[in-house]
């Protein structure tokens, strides 16, 4: 089951991000040289726990290039590996930086980002995706950017989109409906899902069963659902209490949940050390037949409505 996870490096191969705990998982030493080493030693780890998917993209900081790096000096690695063009890092590697990304969904932004893309991760480039997709960027209309993914997926790339906000399940299926030259244009979803906002599950389902893959992303919200994370979150909070009673970190049982989704392809770690790594791996073991169907019943209660959730989000200081 441990194949089913991939991991994610949005959170490492960079200074600053959303993600809670941050001062304690990173420390005080955020340079380039200190966050490539992290981001190696957290491949090291995925690699030896049986991970077999690497999520990046262009506004990662320097994911792209760390990751280049580390397939360089590990030719013949068994990742596959999955980008996403549309937003540019803009943050001069600075955790004060006033933006830290910006977003274009544009042809010429496309155009650029490939090439840099490609520049970097040059035939290792399996898959692609449109980053955080929404209604409100026209990205879905845009036919002559469509004819340009075509080609990309005539190349063989895969094609996709991940989503975020709380329109997630009808940028979905809009996207599902995009055909070009007779075939379906996005054939990978990369989409929120975790027990707090799970309102994309059914057109995820719908996704999955027209043949297209789904991927999980912020299956622990964000550090919410990590240990030590919960930051004032009443629903974490008890998230945590419950994983407290069924005796399961609350990582492992944020992500077995997610896991138990089967219409998942991929749930992406967010691991920025191989400790956590380790331990978010370690979902894969926990039974959840074994746990109290009480407690799992009252961590899907835990749901809040989809627009609470991404305000919240959006609220959130990057560290």
């Amino acid at each position: 089951m441990t194949a089913r996870l991939g991991i994610g490096l949005a959170a490492v191969a960079r200074p600053a991000y959303i993600t809670s705990g941050r001062d304690h998982d990173l420390g005080a030493d955020r340079s380039v040289d200190a966050l490539r080493a992290r981001t190696w030693a957290v491949l090291d780890a995925a690699v030896a726990a049986g991970i077999d998917y690497v999520d990046v993209a262009r506004s990662y900081g320097r994911a792209e290039e760390f990751l280049a790096g580390w397939l360089d000096a590990h030719p013949g690695a068994p990742v596959e590996v999955g980008s996403k063009w549309g937003y540019r890092y803009v943050g001069e590697w600075r955790t004060d930086a006033p933006v830290h990304e910006v977003k274009d969904h544009s042809l010429g932004a496309f155009t650029e980002q490939i090439a840099q893309t490609r520049a970097l991760l040059g035939e290792r480039l399996a898959v692609y995706h449109v980053h955080s997709a929404t209604l409100e960027t026209g990205v879905l209309e845009l036919t002559d950017l469509h004819a340009r993914l075509a080609v990309l997926r005539d190349e063989g790339v895969r094609v996709g989109i991940s989503t975020s906000g709380p329109r997630q399940a009808e940028t979905i299926r809009r996207a599902l409906e995009i055909q070009v030259g007779g075939r379906p244009l996005f054939t990978s979803i990369q989409a929120t899902w975790n027990v707090l906002e799970p309102s994309a599950a059914p057109a995820l389902a719908e996704a999955a069963a027209t043949g297209a893959r789904v991927i999980l992303k912020e299956p622990v919200a964000n550090g919410l659902l990590a240990p030590g994370g919960q930051d004032g979150s009443p629903g974490a909070a008890r998230a945590a209490a419950l994983a407290d009673k069924a005796g399961v970190p609350i990582d492992r049982l944020a992500i077995a949940v997610a896991l138990a989704r089967p219409w998942a392809w991929r749930v992406l770690s967010g691991a920025v050390d191989p400790q956590q790594l380790r331990s978010n791996a370690a979902a894969a073991n926990v039974d959840l037949r074994a746990v109290d169907t009480s407690i799992l019943e009252e961590l899907a209660a835990l749901a809040v409505p989809a627009e609470e959730y991404w305000a919240a989000r959006s609220a959130r200081s990057w560290t």
